[in-house]
């Protein structure tokens, strides 16, 4: 899950190198945290929020085999 986030924003960002996702696992629940540069925000988010809900639906799909919960945030 890690990759395909970070692979999906370092191609919408204009600075890949800020890029950083951070993964926080607990038994049910796994938490991913989302870093671009301030000014890539917008790009990652998307307008009225769409890009960041395509995210959100595909990491649902893929936790949805383990039995887990995803959150995605994104700074």
């Amino acid at each position: 899950m890690k990759e395909l986030v970070e692979y999906v924003a370092k191609s919408l960002v204009e600075d890949p190198s800020e890029v950083r996702v951070e993964v926080f696992e607990e038994t049910r629940m796994i938490l991913l945290r989302l870093t671009v540069a301030p000014d890539d925000t917008g790009r990652v988010i998307g307008r009225d929020g769409r890009v960041a809900q395509a995210l959100r639906s595909l990491l649902r799909s893929m936790a949805s085999k383990t039995g887990k919960r995803v959150t995605l945030k994104i700074s």
